[in-house]
């Protein structure tokens, strides 16, 4: 794992008990640029080293939306800009994208937005378990 500016690397959880479960199911990845791969390292780190890490929920909940928009991509607009099906067809899917996003944005931001401490450092440990 690369080291977050500024000193130590992220903790991003260590293997629990439901972890060992989940090693032997089948799993999806997708690849993300370099850059939102530090930012990812530098919010989780901050917010894991926080005395008060609910002061960080807003950044936390940013990344997540930017992480999901980044999956999305992934997922489904990449493949399907592959399967060349045409100018409207494309441009509907985006549209049709950017209103999912609109939407899942303001629901993840509420709901980050209400986290309390063990909360938000569950979701960093979670976003560490994606990132293995």
């Amino acid at each position: 794992m690369r080291r977050a500016s500024g000193g130590k690397s992220p903790r991003l959880a260590g293997p629990s008990a439901g972890s060992a479960a989940l090693a032997d199911k089948p799993f999806l990845r997708f690849h993300h640029s370099a850059p939102l791969r530090r930012k990812t390292l530098s919010v989780v780190y901050v917010l894991e080293q926080a005395e008060n890490p609910v002061a960080h929920a807003d950044e936390l909940a940013n990344l997540v939306v930017e992480l999901t928009n980044a999956g999305l991509d992934a997922y489904f607009m990449q493949p399907l800009k592959l399967a060349k099906p045409g100018f409207v067809v494309e441009q509907s899917a985006s549209l049709g994208m950017v209103g999912v996003q609109q939407v899942l944005g303001a629901v993840i931001r509420r709901v980050i937005g209400r986290m309390d401490r063990a909360q938000l450092h569950s979701v960093c440990g979670s976003i560490g378990q994606f990132m293995r």
